[in-house]
């Protein structure tokens, strides 16, 4: 009796997949997988990030118009082990984006935030790439050494405050100079764009 013989052209595609992704799931390589496809998605510019045309007001019934910074009281560590308050900041404009090494988008957009950092990186520039990664501090340095990205890093160092709370990871902030959130983007984006570098360099030069 005759058996078919078995060929690899004989396997469902969708086993093919699953095979593969399971691979890439169990050797960690998946968050890179899928941060390689989103990277892509940025490349073609669909997904550029929204900035304000022009800077508003603040409320005048708002803490910030009151003088008091967000996120006051918050600790900060970088990958130097030396703790920072988000208050030192207060005076410059701040980038923060709130990632973590096993977020794909996250991994996604940091090349072009790097590019961004690179470009505009000044004494009146501030950039936190804070991680929420629940792991010890020596996982996130070895992923941005990896990398090879030069921009400050930081994990909390204390309770993290609820004006930073969003719904997804990564998010990012530009906080003017007087402590106030001009800029909000939730999910990933490419910030590596003349609109964003001048509208972070009309922050500094109002």
């Amino acid at each position: 009796m005759n058996k078919d013989k078995f060929s690899i052209k004989n396997i469902p595609g969708w086993v093919v997949m699953l095979a593969v992704f399971g691979v890439l799931y169990l050797t960690g390589l998946h968050t890179e997988g899928i941060g390689q496809v989103q990277r892509l998605l940025l490349a073609a510019g669909i997904k550029n990030a929204d900035v304000p045309e022009q800077l508003t007001a603040p409320d005048e019934s708002s803490d910030m118009a009151s003088g008091e910074m967000v996120g006051a009281g918050f600790q900060m560590v970088g990958l130097d082990g030396k703790t920072v308050s988000f208050e030192s900041l207060r005076g410059k404009v701040v980038f923060m984006n709130i990632w973590a090494t096993w977020c794909p988008p996250c991994v996604a957009e940091m090349p072009n935030i790097q590019s961004l950092y690179e470009k505009v990186g000044s004494d009146k520039i501030a950039f936190v790439m804070l991680s929420v990664d629940e792991a010890v501090m020596e996982k996130v340095k070895k992923f941005i050494n990896k990398k090879g990205y030069t921009f400050p890093v930081y994990m909390p160092a204390s309770q993290f405050p609820k004006e930073f709370y969003s719904n997804s990871i990564p998010t990012t902030f530009i906080i003017s100079p007087e402590g106030k959130i001009v800029a909000k983007q939730e999910g990933m984006a490419d910030y590596d764009t003349k609109e964003v570098q001048d509208f972070l360099q009309s922050i500094v030069n109002k």
